[in-house]
This record gives structure tokens, sequence and C-alpha cells, in this order.
């Protein structure tokens, strides 16, 4: 009955979508406030309603409910309840579930927290976004229902839940993952609500600015997490592959970056008004491509989800259906949208300009090395061809230097007109990192490498630049401290992400290069030296979990000939789905991972073992953080808390239709 009630709220959720995209589109053209007004119940109900759905899919879950053909196939009654719960997006049926309920809930959120809109804009964003709905519940409705039952046979216990997913970075990646991939519907709806305006001001990229700002901090934090959790379960000890599915999400990143900084010269200056409605566009479509490489079936990767084709022609349809309608009439409405304003080559616009076409050239590059196998393999009857790290790193990496350059001169920049002197001054910090850099490749590295001496020297520029950036903020002030604390939001937050940035080259370049590893064939008593530590196997002892059964390696690292710490690695058996999954056992630290993998049994009770040493490599994940904090801290700034309310009461006493800004 809970499944059937899952089943039919999701009707109800389709239902209230349509409506969403009809009623209020009926008042704008009619001028009626009131229908417009019902855009947000609309929205509300329609976030109740797959709410239901979603809890009644998790109540499925938690009560081993086998009679519903997706429970039976995901989890089993002897699987810990944290990933009972996570495992409601385990699979393809669920996760799209989960992709609705946040679309549901960015909608509601729009609805309840645009007061400064005008009833106009927000009755235009909620029907599109209502639109945008209609085709994910008629993808899970139609394809892809996780309420299917197997009555009147069902298994007496499921299949368990892949043990590649039974961890922590389930219940937290796609989560924020998804948040950032959906997130960007909301610029994207602003975009096309305002081109059906036919007024394509500046005022739009304040309305949705915090909104872009916020999804792109999910979408951050949810490729950090993905990247943790690729590096310590799959017991590679790498952090980023080039995987297709990976880039998926890069992608949209790439193209969010670039749109969070053209909305700000968008509302600073009025300057690239028709490209920043380019980018939201481009920014959510790809986050649909990155549906349909992961829900196709056409790419093989450990990420994605092994779904017949059927499903993937129906995304592919929607992609093409909204991209198409979307650049259509954006073609109509911003082609010839031109702005007065003018600036310099050294001006800010000038490096937000630069900016964007960097993040889009880099995003393009990425494009191409995902989709290339793909039309390779359908031109040539299915041959298959490779691009891995060799084209990335040949052509992704030059790119993002050259970025990284002008990310230390952009922010002291000047809006319009920047001195010349403020540019020149920016060498004496070069030269000052380039030799602290060489002191300490000198002094601490086993071995000198030029490519790390450079790009590090570039991470510390920008954190110099940064810092001098900050210092000039209060070097006139009386209360310098006080001063610093007064600075909006929008400031800090670009100071967190380009730090973020920073230290993430740096842990980066120090991984990739001065990484160490070895795998070897191990008995008891066994030792093998590493990075100045001693790795001792003393054997391997059997365990029973709660779904599983282990061979627990048993590691002493040893130092100066002392026992630092034992790591325990496992390799495990899982019965229920006869799988086995290997299980490293790291140290972390703030400078260094020791990382311990058990391999296969060789016999004679001897095993392979994989042993890495990796320099800063959190700092890789850190450096994520502070950027995803970049982004959240923006939503905070008071601006765009502002309502005008006078305009908007005059505006809705007039006719109710838009024209004052937020």
């Amino acid at each position: 009955m809970i499944a059937e009630l899952g089943h039919f709220s999701l009707i109800l959720a389709l239902g209230m979508c349509v409506a969403l995209a009809i009623i209020p589109t009926v008042g704008i053209v009619q001028k009626n406030t009131q229908l417009m007004n019902v855009s947000n119940s609309l929205a509300a109900g329609f976030f109740v309603f797959v709410a239901i759905s979603f809890f009644c899919l998790g109540y499925a879950f938690w009560s081993d409910d086998f009679s519903v053909q997706y429970v039976a196939l995901n989890s089993n009654s002897a699987l810990p309840v944290q990933y009972k719960i996570s495992a409601i997006w385990g699979g393809h049926e669920g996760s799209f579930l989960l992709w609705t309920l946040v679309m549901s809930g960015w909608t509601f959120a729009v609805g309840a927290l645009s007061g400064g809109l005008t009833l106009d804009m927000r009755a235009r964003v909620l029907a599109v976004m209502g639109a945008l709905s209609i085709g994910f519940v008629l993808f899970i409705l139609l394809t892809s229902n996780p309420f299917d039952r197997t009555l009147p046979v069902y298994p007496a216990d499921g299949n368990d839940l892949n043990p590649l997913l039974q961890d922590f970075g389930l219940i937290v990646h796609p989560p924020m993952l998804y948040m950032g991939y959906v997130g960007f519907a909301v610029p994207f709806a602003f975009a096309i609500a305002t081109l059906t305006t036919g007024n394509l001001d500046s005022a739009w990229a304040r309305w949705s600015r915090p909104w872009t700002n916020a999804a792109w901090g999910f979408l951050t934090l949810g490729i950090t997490l993905g990247s943790w959790w690729a590096y310590y379960e799959l017991g590679w000890g790498g952090w980023w592959f080039w995987d297709a599915v990976e880039n998926a999400s890069f992608m949209p990143w790439l193209v969010g970056t670039a749109l969070v900084h053209s909305l700000a010269a968008t509302e600073k200056r009025g300057v690239f008004k028709s490209w920043t409605v380019l980018l939201a566009i481009f920014a959510f479509s790809l986050s649909l491509l990155g549906a349909f490489l992961v829900r196709s079936g056409v790419l093989t990767s450990v990420h994605a989800f092994a779904v017949d084709p059927e499903r993937g022609m129906y995304i592919l349809t929607y992609l093409v259906l909204i991209i198409g309608s979307s650049l259509t009439l954006y073609a109509f409405k911003a082609s010839g949208v031109k702005s007065d304003a003018d600036f310099e080559w050294g001006s800010r616009e000038s490096m937000l300009l630069v900016n964007n076409l960097l993040l889009v050239v880099s995003a393009a590059i990425v494009l191409l090395g995902t989709l290339y196998p793909l039309v390779y393999e359908t031109l040539y009857d299915g041959k298959k061809i490779s691009i891995g790290p060799p084209y990335f790193n040949t052509l992704f990496v030059p790119v993002v230097m050259l970025l990284f350059t002008f990310m230390v001169f952009s922010p002291l920049s000047r809006w319009k007109k920047t001195p010349v002197q403020e540019f020149k001054k920016q060498w004496v910090g070069l030269v000052a990192s380039f030799f602290v850099m060489l002191c300490l490749v000198l002094a601490l590295a086993k071995e000198f490498s030029f490519v790390v001496l450079l790009v590090n020297t570039v991470a510390l520029w920008i954190i110099v630049s940064l810092g001098k950036d900050l210092m000039a903020k209060v070097a006139n002030k009386a209360e310098k401290i006080a001063a610093l604390f007064k600075q909006t939001m929008s400031y800090y937050g670009m100071i967190l992400g380009h730090l973020g940035i920073a230290v993430s080259i740096l842990g980066v370049c120090i991984t990739v290069y001065y990484s160490e590893e070895r795998d070897v064939r191990m008995v008891p008593g066994d030792s093998v030296e590493l990075a100045g530590y001693e790795f001792r196997f003393n054997g391997v002892s059997k365990e029973t979990g709660p779904n599983y059964m282990a061979d627990r390696g048993d590691v002493d690292v040893i130092q100066e000939g002392k026992v630092l710490l034992t790591l325990y690695p496992e390799k495990r058996f899982y019965p229920a789905s006869s799988n086995v999954m290997t299980e490293a056992d790291i140290e972390p630290s703030l400078f260094r991972d020791l990382f311990v993998a058990l391999g296969e049994p060789l016999g004679n009770q001897a095993w392979a073992v994989r042993i890495h040493y990796k320099p800063f490599v959190r700092w890789i994940w850190f450096g994520g953080v502070l950027i995803a904090m970049g982004g959240f801290i923006t939503v905070f700034d008071r601006r765009y808390r502002r309502v005008k309310v006078a305009k908007q009461e005059k505006s809705n006493h007039a006719d109710g239709v838009a024209g004052a800004t937020a």
C-alpha cells in the first residue's frame, strides 16, 4: 500500500507540474494577478507530493519490502540501516527520484524566497521550472518507476546494494552533486523568463546570482566529495581519472564558474548581457548531458548506471528539446542586445572576459575528449578508441595554467579602467613567490622539478595577490581590523574561492609529482621501504561484518625503529551478491597520507599488497571545500536580500507586469 501511495503521489506531482507550467503563463498573458499568485502554491504542492513519494520509497527500504522490485535489487535484510537509506539513490530509478526531489526543492525555494521579485517575473521563472519538471516526472512514471511490484512472487531477501556503494560517500556525494546539477535549472529559468519579457536588462543578473552561486557551491562540494570517495574506496590511490562520468560533472562546473563571473559583470556594469544568458543555458544543458551520459548505457564506467538505451533516448530527446527551444528563443530575443558600457583592456571587465573565454575553451576540451570516443564508435562500426590523461594533460593543463595566471591580476583590477601601476606591482609578488618556492623545492623535495616550481609559484602568487588586495582594502582605515570585517560577503566569497583554487593547485601538483607507490608480494614478516617509512606485513586474519566476510591485513608502519601505527586493509566478500571489494586503510595527515590496500592472495600465506605515499593529497579536497564555501558565502550578501518595495508595489499596482529591479 505504501508503494502505491508513493506512485500516486508522483502522479499528483505531475499534475502540479503541468498546472505550474500553464496557469501562471495564462495569468501573464491575461495580466491576471490571481493566476500568477497561484504559482507559489503549485510549487509548494509539487515539492510536497514528490517528498511524499520519496519517503514512501525510503519506508520500503527501511521495512525490507522486497515485493518492490527496486528494493529487492538494491537492498538486503542484513544491510546496515544507514545504507538502506542511501540505497534509495543507489540505483537508476531511485537516484532519478532524488533528482526530481531536488528539482522540486529548488522550485519551492524560488517561490518561497523570491519576495524581492516582481509578481510577473516570479510567475515566469516558476512556470519555466514547472515545464522542466514535467519531463523529469514523466521520465520516472513512463520509464523508471521505482515502485514497480514483483507480485505475486517476490524474493525472501534482496540482492544487496552494490558493495562499492556501501560507504559514507554514497550518503553525501550524490545529494550534493544533484543539488548542483539541478540547481543550474534556476539561472536557466531566470534566463528564459527574462528572454520571454523581451527586456534583457541587468536586473535578472542580480536576481539569479545568489541561486547560481549556491548551485555552483553544491556542485563544487559534490565533485570534491566524489574525488575523495574514489580515492579511498576504489583502492587505486587516485583522486581523478578523467573518467567520462567524472567529466560529465566537471563540464557544467567549468561553464558554471564562467557564469558566476559573468553575472558579476552583468550586474555591476551591464556588460556581457546576452553572453551571460547563453552561459546559463549551456550550464544547465551540460547538466542534462551529464544525466544522459550516466543513464543511457553508452558509457562503461564505475560511476555509470547500467540502464537500457530506451531510457537514454528519452533523455536525449528531452535534452535536444530543451537546448533547441532555448537556443531558438535566444536567437530571436538576444541577438540584438548591446551594451553601451565601455571599458579598457586592463579593466576588471576585460579580466572577466578572458576568464570566461578560457573556462569555456577548457570545457570544450573536456567535452571533445569525452564525446569523441562515442562518436568514433558510432562512425566506425563499434570500433573503440580511448582518450585518457595524455590528451587532457596536453590540452587542458596549459589553458588552466593561463587562467590561473590571470587570476593573479583579476582581484586587483578595477571596473572600467585599472591604472597600469597596479599591474606593475604584481611582478614583485611573482619574483618573491618564485624565490620562496625555489628555496622550498630545493630544501624539501627529493628531486628538483621545474614544472613543480612553476606551478607552485603561480599558486603562491595567487595567494600573495589576494593578501595584497585584502590589505589594500584596509590600508587607509583607522581601525584596520574592524574594516577587515566590513567587506561584502561577495568579496569574502571571492577571496575564499580563489584561495581554494591556489590550495588545490598546490595539492594536485605535489601529489602528482612526488607520490610514491609500490605493488609487492608479501608474506608475514616481510618489510618494504617507501618514502622513509618501513611497512611490515604481519599477516591476515578473518573478520565478519554485518553482511560480509573479510580477510583483514595487519601492516605496521615503522619509522626510525619505532612502530608509529598499524593499518588494517581488508578484502571483503559479500555473499548476497558474490562480490569482492578492496577496502584500503589510510593514515591521513595534513602533509601526507600513508595508504595500504590488500590485493589478491598468492598462495602460501603470500598476498599482493599496494602501498602509497601521498604528499599533500588532502590539500586537493581542502581547497575544494574552500571553493564551495566561497560560493555559499556570497548567497548571504545583503545586496541580494534588499527589496525595493516602492518600485515593486508601483509595478504590481499598474498591471502586475515586470519592470522594477529587485
